[in-house]
């Protein structure tokens, strides 16, 4: 390049590189998932074109309530209800053709037709019925030190993913998939024998090659190609995450994590999306906490209040079934969830969980071997204390509440709170299951 001046400099640059694209926007739950992702996504939905699943897989469960008639969906993005909307599996979500099967069949039953408005990345990843035994054998030979697996193969299917040994949606069109499915099976067999563990993986087989033919059903894209497209053209995208920060492979409490990225920097590796791509982060998060399983949670309650909060929150997995433990919104959490994930925007649920609480805490600070800290600590298994801020109950039911001016001077004195403390406004309240229980506020 010639010696430039500065101005001469930048005019040595062409001017028409490209036509500005749209952002992606990124909504992902804050917390240790079963925030209610799923009702968000569909009330969002008639504001975009496009809604794009990023990570996970049938280890989700997305909840949605209209008509009074509760859906879950576990690797279908929840935009496929509004049959206007195009709706991706993205490559960075690992698909069971068996439970993938079964979501369509209930979608079929409503009246939908899912094969016009949702297509599935060719590098999607495959989960096969040796990686649900794998799952169990391994979950089995932890014993005292379980972390809660939902055993629906998820964590052997990522490892096969970064061994590099992996089945992908686009090898089903190949020619040699069979010799492919069965030396992965093979190799599976092998670890099988090393832990000791039974396991009849074809009996499970049938199902599963049939799961496999609703597959092609589908149209099998380039879905990095398609969305980066979908973006030149000017649509509206919107990348679905699955379960929750705190369950991020890097920065969740680990070793009791999922085997994806769940925080906003997944949606660039799962989509094929540039970092500068993104534009809003929407993160959701509960009035108060849950978990599933094993795993660190500083402001649990057991006693009966926690037990209250199960009950009125209906706090058991939409895919295991499992309860769920409950505690106290947690703020040191949160606002490290906010940082790692760049969130512009919050969105509260479950307000109306509680309704009936005399008085309310949130964990503004750890104890962690006695120092006061707000610093989310490497090491979990420290002694934490929680130290909480109270506040008075708003003590009277939040259901049939539409608008932001009728809410009670205890539940926005709740949220201001929040948004001083994360520096991010809460431009969402969710106050019920249905869909019409939303409020957008100002």
């Amino acid at each position: 390049m010639p010696d430039l001046q500065w101005p001469a400099f930048i005019a040595h640059f062409p001017t028409n590189l490209s036509v500005i694209s749209m952002k992606v926007d990124v909504l992902l739950g804050l917390q240790w998932g079963d925030e209610g992702k799923g009702k968000v996504v569909d009330v969002l939905t008639p504001n975009y074109n496009v809604i794009a699943r990023f990570q996970g897989g049938p280890n989700a469960g997305h909840s949605l309530e209209f008509n009074n008639i509760k859906h879950v969906l576990h690797t279908i993005p929840s935009g496929i209800f509004h049959k206007q909307s195009i709706n991706i599996i993205g490559n960075g979500v690992v698909i069971d053709p068996v439970i993938f099967a079964k979501e369509i069949a209930s979608l079929r039953k409503m009246g939908l037709e899912p094969t016009t408005n949702l297509f599935i990345s060719k590098k999607a990843h495959l989960i096969i019925p040796s990686h649900r035994e794998l799952d169990a054998a391994s979950e089995a030979a932890k014993g005292k030190e379980k972390i809660g697996s939902t055993l629906k193969g998820i964590g052997p299917t990522y490892m096969d993913k970064t061994g590099r040994n992996g089945l992908r949606v686009g090898d089903i069109i190949r020619n040699d998939f069979t010799e492919r499915y069965n030396q992965l099976k093979a190799k599976h067999k092998d670890i099988l024998v090393q832990y000791d563990y039974k396991a009849n993986i074809e009996q499970h087989e049938a199902d599963w090659f049939a799961g496999l033919e609703i597959v092609k059903q589908f149209q099998l894209i380039d879905s990095e190609y398609q969305i980066n497209s979908y973006r030149k053209e000017g649509q509206k995208i919107l990348a679905e995450g699955a379960q929750g920060s705190l369950l991020d492979i890097d920065f969740g409490s680990y070793p009791f994590v999922t085997s994806s990225n769940t925080i906003c920097a997944g949606a660039c590796i799962g989509l094929g999306l540039a970092p500068s791509a993104i534009g809003e982060v929407y993160g959701i998060f509960k009035a108060y906490c849950t978990r599933v399983g094993s795993g660190p949670f500083p402001t649990e309650l057991e006693d009966e209040v926690g037990q209250k909060l199960r009950d009125e929150g209906n706090e058991y997995g939409s895919t295991t079934g499992r309860p769920r433990r409950c505690g106290w919104l947690d703020l040191v959490a949160l606002k490290y969830a906010v940082m790692i994930n760049g969130v512009t925007a919050l969105i509260m649920t479950k307000a109306d969980v509680l309704d009936t609480f005399k008085s309310i805490k949130i964990a503004t600070s750890y104890k962690v071997n006695g120092v006061e800290t707000q610093i989310m600590p490497y090491e979990f298994d420290a002694e934490i204390e929680p130290v909480y801020r109270e506040f008075k109950g708003w003590n009277t039911s939040l259901a049939s509440l539409r608008a932001e001016n009728d809410f009670p001077a205890e539940l926005a004195d709740y949220i201001k709170f929040i948004e001083v403390e994360t520096g991010v406004p809460v431009k969402i309240v969710s106050v019920g299951p249905d869909r019409e229980a939303t409020i957008v506020r100002k």
